[in-house]
């Protein structure tokens, strides 16, 4: 074997192939997730978006479900998006910040996940604490694109919306770690 076939060998993939795969499963499914789409009078619509996330976030842990986000933003180019919608705008849109802090919300999650068991609470933190970070994110953008109040920002994208993510959360929670059980190659 020459030096540089033993130097690729050497520096093998972080990620397995079937790593890949399941960013990619998961990326589909919030896609698919996102199309679950309510409009709300003040133009930020309650979707299935961020069960998805949670779900890829404790199904795959932080690393594989933020790259799940990742590519599933990276598909947005394409009406993937809520609504079948797509492009740039959405993401410098009104509710662009939402987007925008996926990938952080999927690592958050997935992070207290992998240390569920090291430290008490990690778990139900971090789901707290990623969901939290997705508001302020969402918020702050609206209010610098919308031109408006924080007020108006919370009550535009966050109030309506606490009795629903709440749900959602425990939903993709409880799912997400059955799902983790049964899938081959990933640690329950």
């Amino acid at each position: 074997m020459s030096q540089n076939t033993q130097a690729a060998a050497a520096t093998k993939s972080k990620f397995s192939v079937r790593d890949i795969c399941y960013a990619g499963l998961f990326a589909a499914v919030i896609a698919v997730m996102a199309q679950i789409s309510i409009p709300m009078p003040l133009g930020v619509p309650m979707t299935m978006q961020t069960f998805a996330i949670t779900l890829a976030a404790v199904v795959l842990g932080s690393k594989l479900s933020a790259i799940a986000t990742l590519v599933y933003l990276a598909l947005g180019a394409v009406p993937v998006l809520a609504n079948f919608s797509g492009g740039f705008d959405k993401f410098v849109g009104p509710t662009g910040g939402f987007l925008i802090s996926f990938p952080l919300m999927a690592y958050i999650i997935g992070l207290g996940m992998e240390h569920r068991d090291a430290f008490k609470g990690a778990f139900v933190t971090a789901v707290i604490v990623g969901t939290v970070v997705n508001y302020v994110v969402g918020v702050a953008m609206f209010v610098v694109v919308a031109h408006s109040t924080i007020a108006v920002g919370i009550t535009a994208c966050v109030l309506p919306f606490i009795p629903t993510a709440i749900i959602k959360a425990v939903l993709a929670c409880a799912i997400g770690l059955n799902l983790r059980k049964r899938i081959p190659g990933l640690k329950a």
